[in-house]
């Protein structure tokens, strides 16, 4: 377990004395998916370092000589991370978060694997490209040309993988660069309301705190897509899909540089999400379907993108049919179904660019549940219990983690100290600021 949360300063002093059989593996952001990457990893004896910015200052990096400083996510605390400690955000300078990576590979002595557990931070370790760390995915165009949803729905048209009902309105350059003709054509063909998307979702998602907004007539269209343009978002317009709940499927899935047809993946079916409409997955259950590995695979494929990533469907009620929506190309919040399964990613990404080896041992059905949302959705009488009494009996007991068929997101009695400090930050008044 790392000590502290360390300001940059006294990351590296800790580091000093630090020696490493094997190159550390960087974790960011270090929340609930940087701690399923964590333990995923420290299953395997990889030394895990998380790294991310500290709660008191979210713009930049402290420096505080050398003493802890506050963070909020859950990932430091447990078990399964050696060290943890703040860099520069990456969007606020990508020059000093540059700096402040080399100079902890550099103190640690060896060189690092990166796994950037957000956008922003998996488009920062490659577009930084900071000396003596490993990426163990694609570049930066290659990885741009996915997250960026304008570029991928092009990929999609091309395959004929279906899609939402989309329309590119522009922004991306500042209020001129606005399409005004895509957006009366928007309008006009998609009724209201409907879906306003970035290209790129993390900097929306900064400048709005959500990924995704609706909008319930022309003048709200206007004023978000206004909005976005001058904070330089390109963004798009889309059709509201009739979506079936708890059909939700993704493709998760490590691609080796070989090519897609080594990858190993698993499909996962989203049960339910918190909140219902546009929230995250509290509940994913492994299911079998080669069609939506197939397309997915497809799209990674066409892309030339290699490494860890997740391709989201949704199923269209009107159309029947499943539809992508994106693809993350990092590990995202139930990064540890696939782990429970058989299908250790990290770890396939980890020994992909190291002198580890690791080869799956097979997939068996899995459920993952993250208890905080998930019970918040109950709460709230939204949504019924989709776990059965022995499901229960197992989680409260800890018997789960030796049975193999349910796991869960942060709560692990073997690992106790996550969903402590989730319960600690819970009853407070500060927010964490990033939901996964």
């Amino acid at each position: 377990m790392a000590d502290r949360f360390h300001s940059t300063e006294g990351l590296i002093d800790a580091l000093a004395d630090a020696s490493f059989d094997r190159p550390p593996a960087l974790v960011s952001n270090a929340h609930v998916t940087g701690l399923g990457v964590a333990r995923a990893l420290d299953a395997h004896d990889v030394p895990v370092i998380a790294l991310d910015r500290p709660a008191d200052e979210p713009g930049g990096t402290a420096t505080d000589n050398g003493t802890a400083v506050r963070h909020d996510g859950l990932a430091p605390p447990s078990d399964a991370v050696d060290f943890a400690g703040a860099v520069t955000y990456p969007l606020d300078d990508l020059d000093g978060f540059r700096t402040d990576v080399e100079a902890i590979v550099d103190a640690a002595g060896t060189e690092a694997v990166a796994f950037g557990c957000m956008d922003e931070w998996a488009l920062a370790y490659a577009e930084a490209d900071p000396d003596g760390v490993r990426l163990p995915y694609a570049g930066i165009d290659t990885v741009d040309d996915v997250l960026n949803k304008s570029r991928l729905y092009a990929t999609c048209e091309e395959l004929g993988v279906p899609y939402p009902e989309t329309y590119r309105l522009g922004g991306g350059d500042g209020p001129r660069s606005v399409d005004e003709s895509a957006l009366a054509d928007a309008a006009d063909a998609l009724g209201f309301p409907l879906v306003v998307k970035p290209a790129r979702k993390r900097e929306f998602e900064e400048a709005f705190g959500t990924n995704v907004l609706e909008a319930a007539d022309r003048e709200a269209l206007e004023e978000t897509v206004v909005a976005a343009a001058a904070e330089g978002v390109e963004v798009m317009a889309q059709k509201r899909v009739d979506v079936a709940t708890g059909e939700d499927r993704s493709l998760a899935s490590y691609v080796p540089p070989s090519g897609v047809d080594d990858a190993l993946a698993v499909v996962g079916n989203a049960v339910v999400r918190h909140p219902l409409q546009f929230g995250t997955s509290c509940l994913v259950e492994t299911v079998v379907d080669p069609e939506i590995e197939a397309r997915a695979l497809g799209v990674l494929d066409d892309a030339g993108y290699y490494g860890i990533s997740e391709a989201e469907f949704v199923y269209d009620r009107e159309r029947e049919e499943y539809l992508l929506l994106d693809v993350n190309t990092r590990p995202w919040k139930w990064i540890s179904l696939p782990v429970a399964a058989g299908a250790n990613l990290p770890m396939a990404a980890y020994a992909a660019v190291t002198d580890v080896e690791y080869e799956s041992p097979g997939i068996d059905p899995t459920r993952w549940v993250y208890l905080r949302d998930y019970l918040a959705g109950l709460s709230g009488g939204k949504v019924g219990d989709a776990l059965g009494a022995d499901d229960w009996r197992a989680l409260v007991s800890g018997e789960f983690e030796a049975n193999g068929s349910l796991t869960t997101g942060v709560y692990r009695p073997s690992d106790p100290a996550p969903a402590t400090k989730l319960f600690e930050t819970e009853f407070d008044d500060r927010e964490y600021y990033c939901a996964c």
